[in-house]
């Protein structure tokens, strides 16, 4: 790997982030090139009003919302941990390897406000994250490198909850201004922010605002283009 890193022109990191915290990247800094993941919001589907009342029927408009697959990294059992004793829903989108075990958790806590609904499609899911009243992103390892549905959420105009990790999760939600970071397998931090964005409802309405504000000045496919654009001119003019 390193004699792979030392033999190429540019690294491209997804964040400062990762590129600060990477003991690997540390010894290639001066050619690390800082290109965030951008999405393009025009190609998710167009929501329909029908399975927006579907959504709506299910979960009303107020609940937090998880997407992603059921990863060891993803931090689930912290987030199921942290919800004991709560009454707000959450709803769980996508499947994967430990998802048996996420269930046999919530069975065995006697929890009954997180609803796993599995795979969805785009539409649904652009319903789901428009109904939603915040975002859940409890992955505690530095294995989620960048946070695809975080930014997501932060693109619908979600306040956001994350984990500090070090890598590019920190780059999309930044703690007081977006949404609330927390520490990394912290059960009781993370109910914390929860509690404190769902019981401040203004100030949760303007995170999500400044948290889509930030999805359109860093975070577009276009930037994401144009930059990749720009770095390879740079090395064809070498």
């Amino acid at each position: 790997m390193n004699k792979f890193l030392g033999s190429v022109d540019r690294i491209v990191s997804t964040s400062p982030n990762y590129l600060k915290s990477s003991k690997v990247l540390a010894r290639f800094k001066d050619k690390v090139s800082v290109i965030p993941i951008g999405l393009d919001k025009s190609t998710y589907p167009t929501l329909s009003k029908d399975r927006l009342e579907y959504w709506q029927k299910k979960f009303g408009d107020k609940f937090f919302l998880f997407v992603g697959v059921m990863r060891y990294y993803k931090g689930l059992h912290i987030l199921i941990e942290a919800v004991r004793n709560s009454d707000y829903p959450i709803v769980v989108v996508g499947a994967g390897p430990i998802e048996k075990e996420l269930k046999d958790q919530v069975e065995s806590l006697g929890i009954n406000n997180i609803y796993f609904v599995g795979f969805v499609s785009d539409e649904d899911k652009v319903a789901l994250f428009t109904l939603s009243y915040a975002i859940l992103f409890p992955s505690h390892l530095r294995s989620e490198a960048f946070g695809i549905s975080l930014l997501e959420g932060a693109m619908y105009g979600k306040p956001l909850i994350s984990s500090e990790i070090g890598t590019g999760t920190t780059y999309i939600n930044i703690n007081g201004e977006t949404g609330m970071v927390v520490p990394p397998s912290d059960p009781g931090a993370l109910r914390e922010a929860m509690d404190y964005l769902w019981n401040n409802p203004v100030v949760a309405k303007k995170m999500g605002k400044r948290a889509e504000n930030r999805y359109w000045d860093l975070f577009t496919a276009d930037k994401m283009a144009k930059s990749y654009v720009d770095l390879y001119q740079s090395l064809l003019d070498k």
